[in-house]
């Protein structure tokens, strides 16, 4: 009943004060959570926070590896809409700049 943290973590420090477990850390490529620890804060909270702050869909997955911020749940962007845009379309231009690019929260 750990949560762990995959490869497209981006290193920004924001889940680990949060932890009540002190289960995440520091670690390269990406952190890590301790799952001998990880309580996935029942008991403290209704949502683990690592998920709550995290600013990158799928960063954070559960036991059966399903992410906890899917695909589009930050952005609004399914993966349908991604796959709907190809990079040299002018759709795809468009909505480059009408969101400046952005498509995470950082």
């Amino acid at each position: 009943m750990a949560l762990r943290i995959v490869e497209c973590c981006v290193n920004c420090s924001a889940c680990e004060p949060l932890c009540p477990s002190a289960a995440i850390h520091a670690a390269t490529p990406y952190f890590v959570i301790d799952p001998a620890a990880c309580d996935e804060c029942l008991g403290h909270y209704d949502d683990p926070q690592c998920a709550s702050i995290c600013p990158i869909e799928g960063a954070i997955v559960d036991e059966m590896n399903l992410p906890l911020n899917p695909p589009g749940s930050l952005t609004g962007i399914t993966p349908e809409m991604r796959a709907g845009f190809s990079p040299g379309s002018a759709d795809h231009q468009e909505q480059h700049r009408s969101n400046d690019g952005c498509r995470g929260v950082l």
